[in-house]
C-alpha cells in the first residue's frame, strides 16, 4: 500500500510542536534529518526503554532535576535528537559543539559565559564526547561539580573506555540501541507526506516495502535513511513512485558500519571467537564476513584463530594449530581477496573441531601452584649433570632412562611433590589421552612396586 497509508508506524506527538532550540540554518536550507528531528520526547522512535512514561530520563526531564547525561550509542539512533529535546522542554540555554572541532579556548570561553549566567541554566551538549582528550574533560569537572553547567555528552563509543572515571561518575548513562527497521520505515513514511518539513511538497510516494528496505539498507541509522531518502526524491521528478529500482544503487554501495580498533571492531571479534568456541559455523562465518566487508586485518583474524586452536581446542583435535598457523602464512603471502578463502577454511574447521580447553586450564593450575605453593627445587636426578661441579654435587645421580623401560614408563617421579594439574577431557582424540595415561599411571605404580 502506499505511503499514504502507514501513517502509524510513527508517533504522534500530544504535545505542540516548536522549532528546534539551535536551528539557525533556514530549514529549506538543512538536510532532511535536520528537519525531521524530534520536538518534543514523544517523537523520538525506538528507544521506549528510555522515552516510557515511568521512565528515569523521562522523570529527570519533567522534574528538570538532573545532572549531566551521557547518551551511548551507534550513529543515527538518537543521541542529538534527546539532547535538543531536553534543552526545549527544560526552557535552557542550549549550547552545542562538537569534540572533533572544539578546542581548549572555545571550552573555556564557554564555561566563563555559563558562570556570569548562573540564573540561565545553561545546557553544554558535546557531540563525539569521546573525541575529548583527558585534559579537555577535566576542565569541564568544576562547572559541573558548581553546576554552572549541566553536561549532555554524545558518544558512539564505550563511555567506560573513553570518559574520565571522575566525569563518568558525575554523569547519569544511557544506552541507545540501533533503530529497529520498522521504527525507521515509519519515520521516513512521515518524511515522504510532511509539507511542513519532509518531502510532502514534491508528492512523491512509496510502498511500505521499498520503505522498509531502505531502512533495512541503513541498519538502524536514521540519519542515514533520511538523508538517502532525500537524494533519492529530489532526483526524481514531481508526483514520482520511489520503486526498487531507485534503492538498488544504495545496495551496491552498502558499507557496513564497522569502526577498526574500536567498540564495533571487539565487539565483532568477541562473538566470531565465542561462535567459533561455541561449535557455531554459521554465526562464525556471518561474524567473519562481517569483519572483512568492514577492512579488519585478515592477519588480525588469523591471529586469533592460532590462539582458538591452543585455548579452546586443543588435544581434542592436535590438527587445529598447525592449520590456524598455515592460515596466518596464507595471509601474508596471498593477501585480500584470496586470504578470505583460507580465513574461512581454518575458521569453519576450528568452530566444527572437538572442543577442549585442558591445555588452558592446565597452565592456569600450573601458575596458581607457583603462586600459592612454596617453588618446588628441581630433583637431583632431573638436573643437568654437565661440568665437574654438577658432578661432584650429585646432578643426575639416579635418573631413569625412560627408553629402557616398558612404554617408557620408569616410575620415577619428576616433581619431588607430586601435582595433579592436567586433566583430559573425553572429547575428540583427546579421549585416546585419557586411556593412554590411566595405563601409564596402573605401569608407573607396577616400577615402584618392584624398584
Amino acid at each position: 500500500m502506499p505511503v499514504s497509508d502507514q501513517s502509524d508506524f510513527f508517533a504522534e506527538s500530544l504535545a505542540p510542536a516548536a522549532p528546534a532550540p539551535s536551528a539557525k540554518v533556514r530549514p529549506s536550507a538543512q538536510p532532511l534529518a535536520a528537519r525531521m528531528r524530534p520536538r518534543v520526547l514523544a517523537d523520538i522512535v525506538g528507544q521506549e526503554h528510555l522515552t516510557q512514561a515511568d521512565g528515569l530520563l523521562t522523570r529527570l526531564i519533567k522534574s528538570n532535576r538532573f545532572g549531566s547525561l551521557i547518551f551511548y550509542g551507534p550513529p543515527g539512533c538518537g543521541k542529538t535528537s534527546f539532547a535538543e529535546v531536553i534543552a526545549h522542554e527544560t526552557q535552557s540555554r542550549f549550547v552545542r559543539i562538537n569534540a572533533v572541532m572544539s578546542n581548549v579556548a572555545e571550552l573555556r570561553e564557554i564555561l566563563a559565559t555559563a558562570r556570569k549566567m548562573p540564573e540561565t541554566p545553561t545546557l553544554l551538549f558535546i557531540d563525539e564526547l569521546h573525541r575529548f582528550n583527558k585534559s579537555q574533560q577535566d576542565l569541564l569537572l568544576p562547572d559541573v561539580e558548581e553546576g554552572y553547567v549541566r553536561l549532555i555528552g554524545a558518544t558512539t563509543h564505550n563511555p567506560g573506555f573513553y570518559v574520565n572515571p571522575p566525569l563518568l561518575s558525575r554523569s547519569h548513562l544511557f544506552r541507545l540501541e540501533p533503530l529497529p527497521a520498522a521504527a525507521v520505515a515509519g519515520v521516513l513514511a512521515r518524511a515522504l507526506t510532511d509539507t511542513e518539513r519532509g518531502l510532502g511538497a514534491r508528492g512523491c510516494t512509496a510502498y511500505g516495502k521499498v520503505l522498509a528496505d531502505l531502512a533495512v539498507l541503513c541498519d538502524g541509522d536514521l540519519r542515514r535513511a533520511l538523508n538517502a531518502l532525500e537524494v533519492i526524491v529530489l532526483s526524481l521528478p514531481e508526483k514520482a513512485d520511489v520503486t526498487e529500482k531507485e534503492l538498488e544503487v544504495f545496495a551496491r554501495e552498502r558499507r557496513i558500519r564497522y569502526d577498526a580498533d574500536e567498540d564495533e571492531h571487539y565487539d565483532t571479534i568477541s562473538a566470531f571467537i565465542k561462535s567459533c568456541r561455541g561449535s557455531d559455523p554459521d554465526a562464525a562465518m556471518y561474524w567473519l564476513a562481517k569483519m572483512l566487508a568492514g577492512g579488519e586485518d585478515p592477519r588480525f583474524i588469523a591471529r586469533r584463530l592460532v590462539i582458538l586452536a591452543s585455548e579452546d581446542v586443543g588435544l581434542a583435535d592436535p590438527l587445529a594449530l598447525p592449520l590456524a598457523v598455515a592460515a596466518h602464512h596464507a595471509c601474508d603471502f596471498i593477501g585480500l581477496p584470496e586470504a578470505e578463502l583460507t580465513l574461512a577454511h581454518a575458521t569453519l574447521h576450528i568452530a566444527c573441531a572437538p572442543k577442549s580447553n585442558s591445555a588452558t586450564l592446565a597452565l592456569a593450575a600450573a601458575h596458581h601452584a607457583l603462586k600459592s605453593r612454596p617453588v618446588q627445587p628441581v630433583p637431583l636426578p632431573l638436573r643437568d649433570k654437565s661440568g665437574a661441579a654438577s658432578k661432584q654435587n650429585g646432578h643426575g645421580k639416579g635418573y631413569r632412562y625412560s627408553h629402557d623401560y616398558p612404554e617408557n614408563i620408569s616410575g620415577q617421579d619428576y616433581l619431588e611433590k607430586p601435582l595433579s594439574l592436567y586433566t583430559p577431557k573425553s572429547a575428540g582424540l583427546e579421549t585416546r589421552i585419557v586411556e593412554r595415561l590411566a595405563r601409564w599411571s596402573e605401569l608407573k605404580q607396577q616400577a615402584k612396586n618392584a624398584g
